[in-house]
């Protein structure tokens, strides 16, 4: 199959070619004519150097105005001097000899420089000048006139066609290269939108890379405080209530098998956050539940009364819900036991239509929620900041109520997802 720039190729070939030939047609016209009409001159003739002599003019007329200057093509004002010129010379040339209506002829291919209707004015004087050569000449279109008339009507009709389908071939080549043209300008405007595009592909990708190496590192870091860190916080409570109890071998062995059990969970934990698995109660329970075991192995770890109840009608939540909810509840009752000193805590979970709310209360030393929204715990952590970030990631709020000696009360809105939404 021809591509279509095999195909270019060829027609600006034969386009050349096609030039070529125009250009050639006017010298071998004027040479065949200046031929016959030294070898056969009429008895009204000129001499044959006054025939030479006017056949160089003119050849040089041509050759000055088309040959040697093409780019004088665009100035329409001086084609149609010489165009003018060229009918007069070939009239001169035709009187001298008939044998130059192969010359005249040339005012034919030549019309297509003049402008506006003046062609059909060009090709219609080159019909009168052909015709009188073609019947022999000025004398005998005084005695023949209607055959004259006749051939001019045929030189027109047929130059007239020829003519006419030549320009519209020239216009359509016009129009043609023109579409080209718009066309290779397209095709570079897309080209360059295309690298373009793959400048800012390459960048979204590094964008995209960036925001989700950060997303990671933020994800790690809520699940290592989450897990990690209060898990090596009630190893450290219970090595240290161990420490403490060293004359109570019972005791001692309570708070060492706590610490171990907390070493295992976190382990186990730490493991699951790493493969950005759920936390494994909620593998295999449902959230009110898995929070109902919370509060029973926090209190009898920490020695603090805690329920556990549940409002509205529970339900399956989207995994990430679930796991906000869980995380928030383990860093509030991580935060009471550190730092409350108090005798009961309070926790409820309530399912809405649109929302799921869950709070934390306790009855303990409280502290100024001015100063702790944005600065570390007292243990250099950031659990509050830290809550409020994942309940806002999953589009919640976090509510933090507490003053000096009045206890405190946390609250965690979150969008009631059903389980399977993506």
């Amino acid at each position: 199959m021809t591509s279509y720039g095999e195909a270019e190729g060829r027609h600006d070939a034969w386009q050349a070619r096609e030039a070529t030939l125009y250009r050639v047609l006017p010298y071998g016209g004027l040479a065949v004519s200046t031929l016959l009409a030294v070898l056969a001159p009429t008895a009204t003739g000129l001499p044959t150097a006054g025939t030479l002599a006017l056949a160089g003019v003119a050849g040089g007329w041509v050759a000055w105005f088309v040959t040697l200057h093409p780019e004088w093509e665009s100035r329409r004002a001086l084609m149609a001097f010489y165009y003018v010129g060229l009918l007069a010379l070939a009239a001169a040339l035709v009187i001298v000899s008939p044998w130059f209506g192969f010359f005249a002829w040339v005012g034919y291919l030549h019309a297509h420089l003049l402008t506006g209707r003046w062609p059909i004015a060009g090709v219609a004087a080159t019909a009168v000048l052909v015709a009188t050569s073609q019947i022999g000449g000025l004398t005998s279109v005084w005695s023949d006139w209607p055959i004259w008339l006749v051939m001019v009507l045929f030189n027109l009709v047929v130059a007239g066609g020829v003519s006419w389908f030549a320009y519209v071939a020239q216009r359509e080549n016009e129009r043609r290269r023109q579409l080209v043209a718009e066309l290779t300008a397209a095709n570079e405007r897309l080209a360059e939108t295309a690298r373009e595009n793959e400048g800012l592909h390459a960048q979204l990708i590094a964008q995209a890379r960036e925001a989700g190496m950060l997303d990671e590192r933020q994800r790690m870091a809520r699940e290592i405080h989450d897990t990690l860190a209060q898990g090596l916080t009630g190893i450290i409570t219970q090595l240290e209530a161990a420490e403490q109890s060293r004359d109570r071998s019972t005791d001692w062995r309570r708070h060492v098998d706590n610490a171990l059990s907390l070493a295992r969970e976190s382990l186990t934990e730490a493991r699951r956050s790493v493969r950005a698995v759920r936390p494994e109660p909620l593998e295999t329970a449902r959230l009110p539940d898995v929070l109902s075991e919370l509060g029973g192995r926090w209190s009898a770890l920490h020695g603090v009364a805690a329920s556990v109840s549940t409002t509205g009608t529970p339900r399956p939540l989207h995994p990430e819900i679930e796991v906000t909810l869980l995380r928030a509840a383990q860093e509030a009752l991580a935060n009471v036991a550190r730092h409350a000193e108090a005798s009961r805590v309070g926790v409820t979970l309530s399912y809405m239509s649109d929302v799921v709310t869950l709070d934390v209360r306790d009855d303990g030393s409280g502290f100024d929620v001015t100063e702790r929204s944005t600065a570390p715990d007292r243990d250099g952590s950031y659990g509050l900041t830290a809550m409020r970030q994942r309940v806002i990631r999953v589009g919640g709020q976090l509510a933090v109520e507490s003053e000096p000696g009045g206890g405190t009360a946390i609250s965690a809105t979150v969008p009631a997802l059903p389980q399977g939404v993506a």
